[in-house]
């Protein structure tokens, strides 16, 4: 089960540059409880006294609402419904615009072991990002035995063999200008049940590249940081292959074929390897031909729509000398 403490939170913040600027002002003794979810829970109806739908296990974010409530209760020294909140396996409690609770909700937090977060930003600035964070942390992931690119714009995983030529298309694709994610492994991530991240397994190594004959290389060291980047959404598989002569290999591309990955179908292409072939510019044409497809135009049926239309005016002019010589 995918698990991420409170203080590996505040430490994944810091390495996506702060986008939460998240502090601890309270409960540093429970820095290593742990969420186990990406939901996001706002205690409104809970500090007001109803617990019965109350996700007690989520984080615990207090906006504007929330935090103008807690002024009542305390106000009025009413601490009972704050107290039972904090009973609960609560993983952190979230306070935006800078707030900070009064002395003895930091008492509370301090003796349930609950840390209390602060962070400057609006309620609806921070649940986005903080929303975002977690379903990186806990979307589905698998590994597959691959290299990831990108080639104008597009994500191309490139899957086969091995030595069938996948690093080499790869270290050829980047000689073009084209960009690294991850080399021999990729992790792949479904963000929302909606689309598809790759990135490098191990980050450290996700950049270095085996060539067969001169070991490994570093990629950012030899072509420069703007040949690389960390992640990627993958919107093209392309799978390398032996080519096989009594194999019939799709020649028109009307028929879409496509592969599950994680629920989600990403469009797919085999293409057979072969002494004579350019492997990288067939993979660039295909990226650009994903592109348009994306755009709405597909070549394959332009081409049949002209095809059906050559076809008819023959017909009609084969028609036409006919009855011509029979009048």
């Amino acid at each position: 089960m995918t698990t991420c403490s409170i203080l590996e939170l505040l430490d994944i913040d810091l390495k996506e540059q702060n986008k939460l600027q998240l502090s601890c002002i309270a409960g540093r003794g429970g820095l290593s409880n742990k969420i186990t979810s990406s939901k996001i829970s706002r205690p409104g109806l809970p500090l007001s006294g109803y617990f019965e739908a109350f996700a007690g296990t989520a984080v615990q974010v207090f906006g504007h609402g929330e935090q103008r409530y807690i002024d009542m209760l305390a106000k009025n020294g009413d601490f009972k419904n704050i107290a039972k909140l904090f009973s609960y396996d609560v993983p952190c409690c979230i306070f935006t615009h800078s707030y900070k609770p009064c002395d003895k909700i930091i008492e509370i937090a301090e003796n349930s072991g609950t840390p209390i977060l602060q962070t400057p930003l609006m309620s609806s600035d921070f649940s986005r990002h903080l929303y975002q964070l977690l379903d990186e942390i806990f979307a589905p992931t698998k590994t597959i035995h691959g290299v990831l690119v990108e080639v104008y714009g597009i994500g191309v995983l490139i899957t086969g063999d091995s030595g069938v030529g996948k690093s080499e298309t790869a270290l050829e694709l980047i000689e073009r200008g084209h960009r690294l994610i991850s080399d021999d492994t990729v992790k792949i991530r479904n963000l929302g049940s909606t689309y598809l991240i790759g990135s490098g397994e191990n980050p450290i190594l996700a950049h270095h590249m085996e060539i067969r004959g001169i070991g490994i290389i570093n990629l950012a060291n030899i072509f420069g940081v703007g040949a690389i980047r960390e992640k990627k959404q993958i919107q093209l598989m392309v799978h390398l292959e032996e080519w096989d002569s009594t194999k019939s290999y799709d020649r028109v591309g009307e028929d879409t074929m496509t592969e599950t990955l994680l629920g989600i179908q990403v469009a797919k292409l085999i293409i057979p390897v072969k002494p004579g072939r350019n492997i990288p510019i067939i993979i660039e044409t295909a990226a650009r031909n994903e592109r348009l497809k994306q755009l709405g135009y597909y070549s394959a049926k332009e081409f049949d729509q002209n095809v059906l239309k050559w076809f008819e005016s023959e017909a009609a002019r084969k028609m036409y000398y006919i009855n011509e010589e029979n009048t």
